[in-house]
């Protein structure tokens, strides 16, 4: 299964803080450690939201409205994609992390991503799950 593995922004990072090199360190060596278990797919951090946009839908209206954001408690300030056995297994992998967030309490959240079996009743005919296939394909290739 495949999991977003996602580090919550603090006051911090919104502020656009830098992490310290002790944490670089111990977020390269943790990230080493997932790369040589085969878990790793993706992983990045993101810049403040104030670097950012947020696109708003309302039927064929689209309303877009510029960083920062005031919500930090709902921003994110990082992410892994990774290929797990189970969600127990991203847990257990999300306990080893290093605190993400210096002098700050942190938080880590996991969400599993669908999964083309997710969608077999809403199209029985496979027609969509096989040119999703294709494009993610063309993706990876």
């Amino acid at each position: 299964m495949k999991v977003m593995v996602i580090i919550k922004a603090t006051p911090n990072s919104e502020a656009g803080k830098m992490p310290s090199t002790a944490l670089l360190e111990a977020m390269g060596k943790f990230n080493q450690e997932l790369l040589d278990a085969g878990i790793m797919l993706a992983g990045d951090g993101l810049k403040p939201s104030s670097a950012g946009a947020r696109v708003q839908f309302q039927g064929n209206q689209r309303t877009v409205t510029d960083g920062p954001f005031t919500e930090t408690k709902e921003l994110i300030a990082g992410y892994w994609l990774w290929q797990v056995s189970s969600l127990q297994e991203a847990i257990d992998w999300v306990k080893k992390c290093p605190p993400p967030m210096e002098d700050e309490p942190a938080e880590i959240e996991i969400r599993p991503l669908f999964e083309m079996e997710d969608f077999a009743e809403i199209d029985p005919t496979g027609e969509f799950r096989a040119h999703e296939q294709q494009m993610r394909d063309q993706t990876e290739g």
